[in-house]
């Protein structure tokens, strides 16, 4: 069925959950069949330390994301925050285009904001400038000389590290800031913004400066397996095992 375009986010794909990767490699052969465009915005893989990390699951992933591609679906991905490595070398292996942190798109007459989300979660301003830091071009130009054994080293540390951290954050500096949303959304002249990266999957409808908006949130592949299906009439947030059958 073309005429679909399907959004995925925080799939988090590695090793450990392989359950979890035979589910996505399920989900790509259907979406090759009928799906004009496929949006992953952000954090497809657990860990994604470089274009040379070949790291299981990483070259079934990309074999199937080529395939999907090869069979006319438009792909795009999106960097999240624990796969923002990916790089030129990813996309021309698997045929897809990499987004930067805010895109519009034109879904079926409705103009659309997308990104990964965590430029949304301003309260969070350890962690914003943190991501200003890992992210700088001469820092990761710097990283991806170091050899990859060392570069998993570093990353595991900075991960036990993340998650101590978020241990002792509430809930309200985690999310969005909705300020943020409205201003981005303002900014961008967009009535639709989707995103992931909070894992609360939700379609929240509020005013801002008299117009109707929505945001609809991706959630993570953790246990909640969410899929946006998106047709020209209809916008559904379904768990992947319901859009499989």
């Amino acid at each position: 069925m073309r005429g679909t375009t399907i959004f995925v986010s925080d799939v988090h794909l590695s090793d450990k959950r392989e359950n979890k990767v035979e589910l996505f490699l399920a989900f790509l052969r259907l979406v090759q069949e009928k799906c004009e465009a496929l949006y992953i915005l952000g954090d497809l893989f657990d860990l994604w330390l470089g274009d040379d990390d070949d790291t299981a699951p990483h070259p079934d992933i990309i074999t199937a994301l080529r395939a999907v591609s090869d069979n006319g679906v438009a792909l795009y991905i999106a960097l999240g925050n624990r796969d923002f490595l990916i790089g030129g070398k990813f996309c021309e292996r698997t045929g897809a285009k990499l987004l930067p942190d805010y895109t519009t798109i034109d879904l079926y007459g409705t103009k659309t904001l997308i990104t990964h989300g965590d430029l949304l979660c301003t309260k969070d301003t350890k962690y914003q400038l943190f991501r200003k830091i890992v992210r700088h071009p001469l820092i990761i130009q710097i990283f991806l000389l170091i050899p990859l054994d060392i570069r998993k080293k570093i990353a595991h540390s900075t991960q036990t590290k993340t998650s101590a951290s978020m241990r002792k954050k509430n809930n309200e500096i985690m999310d969005v800031e909705q300020k943020t949303v409205e201003t981005m959304m303002n900014k961008h002249q967009v009535s639709l913004l989707i995103h992931g990266h909070t894992h609360r999957p939700n379609t929240h409808v509020f005013k801002a400066d008299y117009i109707t908006r929505q945001r609809i949130v991706l959630g993570d592949w953790y246990e909640q397996d969410s899929v946006l299906v998106c047709q020209e009439n209809k916008r559904s947030l379904l768990k992947v095992r319901d859009y499989l059958m």
